[in-house]
């Protein structure tokens, strides 16, 4: 009886000590994942203000670390130390939801993207539109927000970012359905590994040039970038459904539109750009790895780097966009994704339906 129960002791102590084990390696990848995603948003914040002081002639952050590069983090622990403060009259249970929601629908996204040689959190058959369909929450509580401050400029904010939401997330679907049917898969993987079939030229950049653009504009417009950015809108709105938030919340605000901003240029390196991939004369990176036996982290770590590269390049476009282009009036943005957008969207999915009938 004694071996028995100490037998059974054993077992469960195994037991246990497994459990343990599989949770460890199930939070290290996610802890690992939450830091880059930091630290990348650091760099982003920094690259705009360097970029846009050299826009305008003048001197960017230079006190804050070397080169100014801990401004970022100095900003963000000043808001974490100010006062949350509630409206009054508002209700207290949206507004304090808002925000969270905003950031943890955008966090979600990046369990889909492959940041090298089957290197993702999540690799599923759905992957591009589990992306889409997550996105498409943000704006809910952005609404939220708008409405728990019992405020109209914040209200008005609120109702500006579902509908401009709502406008350019058709078009942005039908350009990533075009690429699905191009590649035979919805798959972020497998779309990479569509285009690394033909090096530099099988880009989508390349075969998909006109859904690009549109895919480019939609994803600026998602983001609320300038010039779409009218649920904050300054001049009329004061900031919008930002208006009544302070401290840590209003900080998270910022963390949510930077951290949307990431994830849209990741997937432009995915769809467009050939992930991780390089054209090395004759030879790709991730068949470079498998010729070569160099795969694991040294293969890893080259495949993040390419993909980081591309996806900070990439981030110029939407930084220069801010600082250089005047923002729509509420009728042309409304007038540019209706009549403009989608009309073309459904065209190039139709002529890449066309294209694919007639390769069969």
């Amino acid at each position: 009886m004694i071996i028995d129960t100490l037998e059974i002791d054993s077992f469960s102590r195994l037991e246990f000590l497994k459990g343990v084990y599989g949770i460890i390696w199930l939070l290290i990848p996610i802890l690992t994942l939450v830091l880059g995603i930091t630290l990348g948003v650091l760099v982003i914040v920094w690259l705009e203000r360097e970029i846009s002081a050299g826009i305008q002639q003048r001197i960017g952050p230079e006190y804050a670390g070397p080169l100014g590069v801990l401004q970022a983090l100095a900003d963000g622990t000043k808001l974490l130390f100010k006062e949350n403060l509630f409206p009054s009259r508002g209700d207290t249970r949206l507004f304090s939801i808002g925000p969270s929601i905003a950031v943890i629908s955008i966090l979600v996204s990046f369990l889909v993207v492959p940041f090298g040689y089957r290197l993702v959190l999540a690799d599923l058959n759905i992957g591009v539109f589990l992306w889409i369909a997550i996105s498409s929450i943000a704006p809910i509580g952005l609404l939220m927000s708008g409405y728990g401050s019992n405020n109209k400029y914040s209200f008005l904010g609120g109702l500006r970012a579902a509908a401009q939401s709502i406008s350019y997330e058709i078009p942005l679907t039908l350009c990533v359905l075009s690429i699905s049917l191009r590649a035979n898969s919805s798959s972020t993987i497998d779309i990479v590994e569509a285009q690394s079939k033909y090096g530099f030229g099988g880009w989508n950049l390349w075969r998909q040039p006109i859904g690009f653009i549109i895919f480019l504009i939609s994803s600026l417009a998602e983001c609320e970038r300038l010039p779409f950015d009218l649920p904050e809108a300054e001049e009329e709105l004061v900031a919008g459904y930002q208006t009544e938030y302070s401290g840590i919340k209003f900080g998270l605000f910022y963390v949510a539109s930077y951290l949307n901003l990431l994830v849209s240029s990741l997937f432009v390196t995915v769809l467009y750009f050939g992930g991780w991939n390089i054209f090395i004369p004759d030879i790709y990176v991730s068949e470079f790895f498998e010729i070569n036996k160099l795969g694991g982290v040294f293969g890893a770590t080259i495949g993040i780097l390419i993909t980081l590269t591309k996806t900070y390049l990439f981030l110029f476009i939407p930084i220069t966009t801010r600082w250089t282009l005047p923002r729509l009036r509420m009728d042309q943005l409304l007038n540019l994704g209706w009549k403009f957008l989608l009309p073309i969207s459904l065209g190039n999915l139709l002529l890449t339906t066309s294209f694919q009938l007639f390769s069969l």
